[in-house]
């Protein structure tokens, strides 16, 4: 169903249980999943936010200068784009680290038809530095990362198996959506995504799909064609 994607992650997943530093166990679990749906045929690009390390807007209130808390946060994605590269690689697949801004040579300056040569060559590109601008969140960096590489969706990796009417995990009587449409996701205040990205989806027409990352093998059912998680669309 899908032959290019952007996977956009949060720096929280990459901390396991905890949400904070780098759990090996939990990198080494993304990269199978990732790396199984690329040997498979699924063209990959991922970008990684950083809050497992250091989100700008906490450092706000902790005397931090929003634009610097902002510029120490993209280099929390990098760390952690670094970090999943070598995860997958060790699966035996290829990738590659892209930053928004010129970090040679920790990683390469993003250009995106690098990014999809890597992609269509069988490995998986990694955006990080977010959009390489101050307030900007790492999901618009996301919807503009998928926009540039043609992506035919967005893949929001969760802890929750899709969108739902409320926060299920504080919500019992939460029900989810299999599907709705952006105008659908607005009206009702939704949080799909941060307002910039949605607005960026929305005018693109990209499509979204919210769904379990840690659910063993999603990936490779969306690959397939199987109904995985909430898709959100015009």
């Amino acid at each position: 169903m899908y032959k290019r994607v952007l996977l956009k992650l949060s720096g929280e997943s990459l901390g396991g249980p905890a949400g904070k530093g780098i759990d090996e166990k939990w990198l080494e679990r993304y990269a199978v999943e990732i790396a199984d749906a690329v040997k498979a045929g699924l063209q990959v690009g991922i970008v990684i936010g950083g809050g497992n390390i250091f989100r700008g807007l906490q450092g706000v209130g902790k005397g931090f200068d929003r634009v610097n808390g902002d510029k120490m946060g993209m280099l929390a994605t990098v760390i952690n784009s670094l970090g999943l590269a070598m995860a997958i690689r060790s699966q035996g697949v290829e990738a590659e680290v892209f930053t928004a801004t010129p970090m040679q040579p920790i990683a390469r300056y993003y250009m995106r038809d690098d990014a999809v040569r890597v992609m269509e060559n069988g490995g998986v590109a990694l955006i990080a530095g977010g959009t390489g601008n101050p307030f900007f969140t790492t999901d618009s960096g996301a919807a503009l990362r998928a926009l540039e590489i043609k992506a035919d969706a967005l893949l929001k990796g969760t802890r929750v198996d899709g969108v739902y009417t409320a926060d299920p995990e504080k919500d019992p009587n939460a029900v989810k959506y299999d599907e709705l449409s952006f105008d659908k996701a607005l009206s009702d205040h939704l949080k799909v995504m941060d307002q910039t990205a949605f607005a960026l989806c929305s005018e693109g027409n990209m499509p979204i799909i919210v769904f379990d990352m840690n659910c063993s093998g999603n990936l490779t059912r969306l690959l397939r064609g199987e109904k995985v998680g909430t898709l959100v669309h015009k």
